[in-house]
């Protein structure tokens, strides 16, 4: 049952005094943050027949997924079930109607994804779609299963959570509002809750030694993907000139010894929609305070003959793309975001804000810069923002790509042993399957005096792996009535893979079938009978094993 209750308290301010309504919500489970993990979990408890109440602090619900991640990386899509296969399902569903192709005949879209094609009929799903697609998906499940969403719900992260005997009693918002329920899923991608309730937690890439892994700590002189600066290039002002000082977004710190831990973490973008459909394309916008110094060094690597920009336009409906990172000079915004876990929200603004500035200024700059190639540029100028998508943010993505920030350390930790197979995974409850796969971590200078990147790691998993019930739990002593199905326990390089969309919304509605036993139950999430539990799963179609 959901039970609200208002009291009206009086707030006395040095000018004036005002009536605020306070409200104190109940409801059987409360789930923090509006990522796709946090919708699945929701219709799952609903589905369950348990009160949930989802508690955002965004004004649009599917995180990455609906901000512009519409290429998704899948990996080996066999193993999504459950409620994330139906998320694709419904995708196809809407593919197929006329209103959906505005701008394109769908006979005249490639159909390419990732290992299938984009539009799979034999399997009913579709793994590419637009972000506004995407959104609407997510509305229609709450609607359909009336499930109630507090929007622009911020947690109050230093006096808010009330613990009670081991157990989360209930949380504050800045705005006010209080929520108490039985169980609490913290499904945000930077943890918040959790950390608020005093969880074990780690920032930033754990040593070699740390759990035995071979890909984990500072990974220098290692190149798996293109990511990486191919030609010598200087990083001084004057090329060959230390005096001359450094090029921005050039680190002058020693990047640490090989295999050693430290506390950054891999860089952050936008995943931009983009379009070459001229009815739909917004030109790039000049940001305030351009400064074309800012991509010297994309200058730079069009100097060497490097004509590889356009390698991640990937398509999507209806002349769009999901535009990623590509390059050592991309849209990553390398060595920018290592605050951002632990940040107060004015600080994170100022660093979303700074990475929106950077990116757009790229674009500018590839699109007008004299020194970027002709040939390059006059493509470049031919594509836009999509007028269409994020209509209320000035067409920019919504949501910043958080790949990583904090992770717990719960009652079970999910390594590379696990996902290389080395080791048997306890009490899985869901599968991933994508290479082990980090972005660039730093951008440092070598011994021989010429620019580098580290810590572009892609590494196969040869194969889904399982996810362990455990990665999901606090450590007993510290909280029992909280589940963390996105900043899960895991090391560094494991999150790499597991950190994908579809991977998070079958965890998210793993942990809120957990959640529903150990209410039923009456015992902590540490204590549900995993065997029920693995029931409870393989009967609404999840693959666990």
């Amino acid at each position: 049952m959901m039970v609200l209750l208002i009291s009206t308290s009086i707030m006395f301010s040095c000018k004036e005094k005002a009536n605020v309504l306070k409200e104190s919500i109940e409801a059987d489970i409360i789930i923090y943050g509006g990522t796709s993990a946090a919708i699945s979990a929701a219709v799952e408890a609903k589905r369950s027949g348990k009160s949930v109440i989802v508690v955002s602090p965004d004004k649009h619900l599917g995180g990455l997924t609906s901000g512009g991640l519409g290429w998704t990386d899948t990996g080996d899509k066999s193993v999504i079930g459950g409620l994330a296969r139906e998320f694709y399902h419904r995708v196809y569903k809407y593919y197929n109607t006329d209103e959906a192709w505005q701008w394109q005949p769908k006979e005249e879209y490639g159909n390419t994804g990732q290992g299938t094609p984009a539009m799979d009929g034999e399997n009913r799903t579709m793994w590419i779609f637009e972000p506004h697609v995407a959104e609407k998906v997510f509305e229609d499940l709450v609607k359909e299963d009336s499930i109630r969403v507090d929007r622009d719900e911020w947690l109050d992260r230093e006096n808010g959570v009330v613990l009670e005997g081991g157990n989360i009693k209930s949380f504050s918002t800045l705005s006010g509002k209080t929520y108490s329920g039985k169980i609490f899923l913290d499904a945000t991608y930077e943890g918040d809750l959790m950390a608020a309730a005093g969880v074990s937690y780690h920032v930033g890439r754990e040593g070699k030694d740390v759990y035995g892994e071979e890909w984990n700590g500072v990974q220098t002189g290692v190149l798996h993907h293109k990511h990486w600066f191919e030609s010598d290039i200087s990083p001084y002002v004057v090329p060959g000139d230390p005096s001359s000082g450094l090029l921005p977004r050039v680190s002058a710190e020693n990047p640490g010894e090989k295999h050693s831990g430290d506390d950054k973490i891999q860089a952050y973008c936008f995943r931009m929609c983009m379009t070459d459909h001229e009815p739909n394309r917004v030109p790039f916008p000049k940001p305030d305070g351009y400064d074309p110094m800012q991509y010297e060094l994309m200058a730079r690597v069009f100097d060497t003959g490097r004509k590889d920009w356009f390698q991640k336009f990937d398509a999507i409906p209806n002349h769009k793309t999901d535009t990623n990172n590509h390059g050592p000079f991309s849209s990553d915004n390398i060595g920018m975001n290592y605050d951002y876990p632990e940040a107060s929200y004015e600080r994170r603004k100022e660093i979303i804000k700074e990475h929106e500035q950077y990116q757009k200024g790229l674009l500018w700059f590839v699109a007008n810069d004299p020194r970027v190639p002709k040939d390059i540029q006059l493509k470049m100028q031919k594509w836009g923002l999509a007028k269409d998508e994020f209509t209320d943010n000035g067409n920019w993505p919504h949501q910043i790509y958080v790949r990583e920030a904090r992770r717990m350390v719960g009652e079970f930790v999910m390594t590379e042993n696990e996902l290389l197979k080395k080791r048997k995974t306890p009490n899985p409850i869901g599968l991933g399957s994508y290479t082990m796969d980090s972005h660039n971590v730093q951008r440092y200078i070598k011994p021989d005096g010429f620019v580098q990147n580290e810590g572009d790691i892609g590494v196969e998993t040869n194969g889904p792996y399982t996810i362990s019930y455990g990665s999901l739990v606090p450590k007993k002593n510290e909280c029992k009535n909280l589940l963390v199905p996105v900043c899960v326990s895991s090391s560094h390089i494991a999150f790499g893979s597991i950190r994908m969309e579809p991977v998070f919304m079958i965890l998210g509605q793993s942990a809120a079938a957990a959640a529903v036993l150990a209410i039923n139950e009456n015992t902590t999430v540490q204590n549900v009978d995993y065997n029920k539990l693995k029931e409870v799963l393989v009967a609404k179609g999840q693959i666990v094993e």
